[in-house]
Formats: structure tokens, C-alpha cells, sequence
């Protein structure tokens, strides 16, 4: 692939955002249903807790940042817990860079659950592996949510969710709060140290810019008076949709094929 093919372009309005190929990264969630999975995934992007409950089928969202002149982009992937279709959970988890599994610490059942997709995700990646020698790392957090509950509700030992990863360097365990914003920002904060992506692109220490600033953004020369006190910056993408299903194919079967080196999957596509 030439330079310019390994560039992702996010463009709406009347702002143009190129985001190299090897700074875009993939975050997959995945969990039984009503654990909290979008829970996390709106305290991630907007520091926001939802009281009422909405199924999901799958979301998708894109945040991109500028971290000390260099754009990122992650793509956040927050699935169904109803996994009414294998292959599409499959072809999720043969995506994805970054993972984080939740499940309820009053409910067994999402913990088993979360055992099971831990267990899938370990095979399915290491058959990747094995078809493009690959020999990167799989970052993954199992994040038992609701905490902030009295431990009379308690069904998961604390014990139970540490034993998950004792043996996996690259996979913590952490207990949180998404009502209570309780471990959210240390959680997102190991997850990128372990994928080593920039600590900043955690919730807490970049600034949040609004769509606005999305002329000036990508520049490396990008400083505004009114954030002269810090260098990373991240910001939200409202028109960014999924990427389709026949691109992702197409980019599990060129790495497996060896076609290229890029990391290259479809452009955002604008609603």
C-alpha cells in the first residue's frame, strides 16, 4: 500500500481528519446483557451515566486525538449481549485490538459468560496468530461492574475475577462503578498502557474539544490559548458510522493472505 492508502479520513462539515492506518486502533466490548457494557463505553466518551436501560444491538463510535502533534483515532464497538449472530460476535473479536469484557458482580451467570468470551477470544485470535505469525499482544480488562452495590447482592468473589487473569500479563481485572464513576479511568488508563497506546487517551487526561475545532485540529502546530496547559486532545466523532461487515472481511483475509502491511480498513463513511 502507498503512504496515502494508509491514511483514514473522517470528514464532515467543513473539517478533514487524516488519521494514519498504524494509529488506528479498535476497542471491542462485549458482555451479557445488562451488565453495563454501554455504560462504560458513555462515561468513556462523555462522563455520563444513563439511568434508563436501552437493549443494545451494537453501537458504534470513533474518537479521535491529538496527542503531542500526532493524530489517533480509536473506534469503540459496543456489542450485543444477545450475540443473536456467532459470526458477526466472531468477526468482532477477529477485529478488535483492545478488549474489554464486562459482566454484573450480582449476576453468576455474566460472570460465566464473561469466562466463555474470554475463552473465545483467546482461540479465535491465536488461530489468527497462527494463520499470519503474528506475535502481538492481546490487551484485554475483565471489568466487573456495579460495585457500588451492598455486598449482600454480591454473586462474583473478588478472587474468582483476579484468578481470570493471574496468568495473562496483558489482561487485568478490575472492579467499577459506571453509576458511581468508581475504577472507570484507572481501568481505561491499564488497558492502553498494556495495548501501549498513549496513557492520555484515557478520560481523565486529555481535553475534550468540541466538533467545532475540527479545521485546526489535526495540526501539529495545534494550541489555543484556552488549552495552552496541556498537549493531547480528543474529541468525538458525530457522523462516523460502522464499518461494513465486507470491509472487515477484507481486511481479516488481506493480513491473512499477506497482501499488505497496513492496517488499513474502510474510511469512515458519513449518515
Amino acid at each position: 500500500f502507498q503512504d496515502q492508502a494508509m491514511m483514514k479520513t473522517m470528514s464532515g462539515g467543513n473539517y478533514n481528519l487524516n488519521v494514519p492506518a498504524k494509529n488506528s486502533y479498535r476497542m471491542v466490548v462485549l458482555g451479557a446483557s445488562r451488565v453495563g457494557k454501554s455504560s462504560i463505553v458513555s462515561r468513556f466518551l462523555n462522563g455520563r451515566f444513563e439511568d434508563q436501560y436501552t437493549p443494545t444491538i451494537e453501537d458504534f463510535h470513533r474518537k479521535v486525538y491529538n496527542i503531542r502533534g500526532d493524530m489517533y483515532q480509536l473506534d469503540i464497538l459496543d456489542t450485543s449481549g444477545n450475540h443473536p449472530f456467532p459470526a458477526m460476535r466472531r468477526l468482532s473479536i477477529l477485529t478488535g485490538d483492545v478488549f474489554i469484557l464486562v459482566f454484573s458482580l450480582d449476576n453468576r451467570e455474566s460472570f460465566d459468560e464473561v469466562k466463555r468470551l474470554q475463552k473465545q477470544i483467546l482461540e479465535v485470535k491465536s488461530c489468527l496468530k497462527n494463520k499470519t505469525k503474528e506475535s502481538a499482544d492481546l490487551p484485554m480488562v475483565i471489568c466487573g461492574n456495579k460495585n457500588d452495590h451492598s455486598e449482600i447482592f454480591r454473586k462474583v468473589r473478588t478472587d474468582e475475577g483476579e484468578n481470570l487473569v493471574s496468568s495473562d500479563e496483558n489482561c487485568a481485572y478490575f472492579e467499577v462503578s459506571a453509576k458511581k464513576n468508581t475504577n472507570v479511568d484507572e481501568m481505561f488508563y491499564v488497558l492502553f498502557s498494556m495495548a501501549k497506546l498513549p496513557h492520555e487517551m484515557s478520560p481523565s487526561l486529555h481535553r475534550k474539544i468540541s466538533i467545532q475545532y475540527g479545521d485546526t485540529f489535526q495540526q501539529k502546530s495545534f494550541r489555543m490559548r484556552r488549552f495552552k496547559d496541556m498537549d493531547a486532545y480528543g474529541m468525538i466523532s458525530p457522523f462516523a458510522r460502522r464499518p461494513s461487515v465486507n470491509s472487515d472481511l477484507k481486511y481479516i483475509k488481506s493480513k491473512v493472505l499477506r497482501e499488505g502491511q497496513s492496517r488499513e480498513r474502510e474510511k469512515c463513511a458519513i449518515q
